[in-house]
C-alpha cells in the first residue's frame, strides 16, 4: 500500500496505517501510485505533513481524581481554551464526542456552543465553563459560548471515516437501529435492574471495535414531558422549533429534544423575574447562586413557581438540548456479527412524592420494544482503552456492576482471537445471590482457562463490606507478579468512589508488594499509565 503519510508525521504507527488505508480508499489510486502527487491533489500540505511534533504541553491538571476548583487554580494565568479544559472531568471518554482539550478548544473558537456536553462532570463543570466565558468576555470582550445545540465534534468525522460506506451515521445523524431483546440480569430478590441490551446494527455498515462505546439517543418518558406542559398550561400539540431547527409538536420536541432533568440558569431567571410571590423568588435565589440541588428537575422548579405566566416557547428557550448517553459495548463483533450488546443498569427512584426515572436507561428497558427502534453511533475510545495488540500480554480487569461491560467485549475478543494472554477479573455487587452478572458465561470462561483468574466481592453478604479494592490488596503479591510481568491493568465503572478506591490500591500494592516508597509507587504507577498499560473507562 502507498504510504501517504510519512514516517516523520505525528501519529502512532495504527494510526499511520488507518490513514493510509483511508486516502488510499478515496483516491482509489493503487499501490503504484505517486503519494507527493496524491497529497498535492488533496490539498493537504506537505510541509506540514511531516513537521516535527511540537513538544508536549504540560497540562498539570490532568487528574480525575482533583476537585474542579484545583484544577482550575492549576490552569490560573492559562488561556481561556485550557482553563476551559481544566473544568473538564479528564476522563477523555469521549462522551462529549470530542476529548477534553478538543472540546474546549471548540468552545473557545466559539466552534461548538453545547456546555452540557461533560456529562461525568455534570453540572459543575457546565457552570465552570459558564463562569469562565463570561471572565473571558469581560477581560477582552470576545463573545462568550451560548447554549444551543451545538456541534457533533471531531472526532465524529473520525468515527464516520473509519466505519467506510457508515460514514452518514453521527450523534447528529444517528441509525435508527432494531431493539432485539432488553432482558434482566439481576434474579428476583435483587434490588438492582440491570439489563443487557441486544440492538441490531444490520444494514448500518457501523463497526466498532472493544472499548468503543454506543452513543444513545435518548428520549423523555412522555408522561414527565405531559406533567411539564399541563404545569405552564400549554397546549400538547402546539408547533414549535427545536434548536436543530426542526419543527414538532410541543410534546413530541420536549420528549426528543430537550434536558428536563437539570434546570438552566435561564429558566431560573426567566421564572424568578415573572413570579410574584417573595418565597419563591427567595428559593430561585439561593438555587441561582449555590446551584440546584441534586435530583430537581425542570417540573421540580415549575412547582415551585406553580401559576407564574409563561409561555412554552419561552420555556424551551431555556432548556439545555438532551444530549447522547454513551454505553460500553459489552460484546466483541467476532463475536456477535452486526449486533450490539450493552449492559444498562436502570434508575428509578422517588424524590418530593414523584417517582424520578433515568432518561435513556428506562428507555432502554420499559419504552422500547423488542422489534422497535433506538437512534444509535458509534463512538471511538479515545483514551486506548482495549484488549493489547500483542495477544500474549497478560491483562487485570476491574469492573464492578455495570463496568463488567468493557470486560465481557475484552473476553470475548480474546476467546474468538485464541489470545494465549493470562486473563484476570475482578467483579462486584452486592449479593452473589441475585447479582452475579453474566455467571454463567464468567464461570465457564473460568472452567475453560480463558479467565486465568476470576475474584468476586459481594459487599452485602456478610458483616463487613468487602470491595473490589479489597480483593485486590488480598491478592498483593501475585497482582504484583502479574504487572511486574507486563500485564496491562483495566478499571471500568464509578469514576468518584470506586475508581478512585482502586488507583489507591493499586499504589498501595506498589508499596506493599513492590517494596516501593509511597513517591515510588506513585511515580511507578504513573509510568504504567504513560507506557499504555493503565487504562480506566469511568464516568
Amino acid at each position: 500500500m502507498t504510504n501517504f503519510i510519512p514516517t516523520t508525521a505525528p501519529f502512532s504507527e495504527d494510526q499511520r496505517a488507518w490513514l493510509n488505508g483511508f486516502f488510499a480508499g478515496l483516491t482509489g489510486m493503487q499501490t503504484e501510485g505517486d503519494p507527493a502527487a496524491t497529497i498535492q491533489a488533496l490539498g493537504i500540505d506537505a510541509g506540514a505533513a511531516v513537521a516535527e511534533p511540537e513538544p508536549e504541553e504540560d497540562f498539570p491538571w490532568r487528574d480525575a481524581s482533583l476537585p474542579i476548583v484545583e484544577r482550575i487554580e492549576l490552569a490560573e494565568g492559562r488561556p481561556p481554551e485550557r482553563k476551559l479544559m481544566a473544568a473538564m472531568a479528564q476522563l477523555d471518554c469521549g462522551s462529549c464526542g470530542y476529548v477534553c482539550q478538543t472540546y474546549s478548544e471548540a468552545i473557545a473558537r466559539g466552534e461548538e456552543t453545547n456546555l452540557t456536553l461533560c456529562s461525568p462532570g455534570g453540572k459543575e463543570t457546565k457552570q465552570m465553563l459558564k463562569k469562565i466565558l463570561a471572565e473571558s468576555k469581560d477581560a477582552d470582550g470576545a463573545p462568550s459560548g451560548q447554549m444551543g445545540s451545538g456541534n457533533a465534534g471531531p472526532s465524529n468525522g473520525v468515527a464516520a471515516a473509519r466505519n467506510g460506506k457508515a460514514a452518514q451515521w453521527s450523534r447528529n445523524n444517528p441509525f435508527s437501529a432494531k431493539m432485539i431483546e432488553s432482558r434482566e440480569l439481576n434474579l428476583e430478590g435483587s434490588a438492582k435492574d440491570t439489563r443487557h441490551v441486544v440492538i441490531d446494527l444490520t444494514g448500518s455498515g457501523l463497526k466498532y471495535n472493544v472499548g468503543d462505546a454506543l452513543g444513545v439517543l435518548p428520549s423523555n418518558c412522555p408522561d414527565l414531558a405531559m406533567k411539564l406542559i399541563e404545569s405552564i398550561a400549554a397546549d400538547s400539540q402546539i408547533t414549535v422549533s427545536t434548536p436543530t431547527g426542526d419543527t414538532k409538536t410541543l410534546l413530541q420536541a420536549l420528549c426528543e429534544d430537550y434536558c428536563l432533568k437539570d434546570p438552566s440558569d435561564e429558566l431560573l431567571e426567566l421564572l424568578a423575574g415573572r413570579i410574584q410571590d417573595e418565597s419563591a423568588q427567595e428559593t430561585l435565589g439561593r438555587m441561582l447562586e449555590d446551584g440546584v440541588p441534586d435530583g430537581f428537575d425542570v417540573l421540580d422548579v415549575l412547582e415551585v413557581t406553580k401559576g407564574v405566566t409563561v409561555t412554552a416557547t419561552e420555556v424551551i428557550e431555556t432548556l439545555d438540548p438532551l444530549n447522547p448517553r454513551l454505553y460500553s459495548i459489552a460484546s466483541s463483533m467476532k463475536r456477535v456479527g452486526d449486533q450490539v450488546h450493552l449492559t444498562v443498569g436502570k434508575v428509578v427512584y422517588e424524590r418530593e412524592g414523584r417517582v424520578r426515572k433515568g432518561v435513556a436507561s428506562t428507555m432502554l428497558s420499559d419504552r422500547v420494544g423488542a422489534g422497535e427502534t433506538v437512534r444509535v453511533f458509534v463512538q471511538p475510545n479515545h483514551a486506548g482503552f482495549t484488549v493489547p495488540e500483542n495477544l500474549e500480554t497478560p491483562i487485570i480487569m476491574v469492573g464492578p456492576g455495570t463496568g463488567i461491560a468493557p470486560f465481557v467485549s475484552f473476553l470475548q475478543e480474546r476467546a474468538e482471537s485464541k489470545s494465549p494472554g493470562n486473563n484476570w477479573l475482578f467483579f462486584g455487587d452486592q449479593h452473589e445471590a441475585f447479582d452475579f452478572l453474566y455467571r454463567e458465561e464468567l464461570e465457564e470462561y473460568h472452567a475453560n482457562g480463558l479467565l486465568t483468574r476470576l475474584d468476586t466481592a459481594f459487599s452485602r453478604d456478610g458483616e463487613r463490606k468487602v470491595y473490589v479494592q479489597d480483593r485486590m490488596r488480598e491478592q498483593a503479591a501475585e497482582m504484583w507478579q502479574w504487572l511486574e510481568s507486563g500485564a496491562a491493568f483495566y478499571v471500568c465503572g464509578d469514576a468518584s468512589r470506586m475508581a478512585r478506591d482502586v488507583d489507591k490500591a493499586l499504589h498501595d500494592i506498589a508499596e506493599t508488594a513492590g517494596g516501593l516508597s509511597a513517591e515510588e509507587a506513585a511515580a511507578y504507577v504513573k509510568n504504567l499509565a504513560q507506557s499504555g498499560r493503565y487504562h480506566r473507562d469511568v464516568y
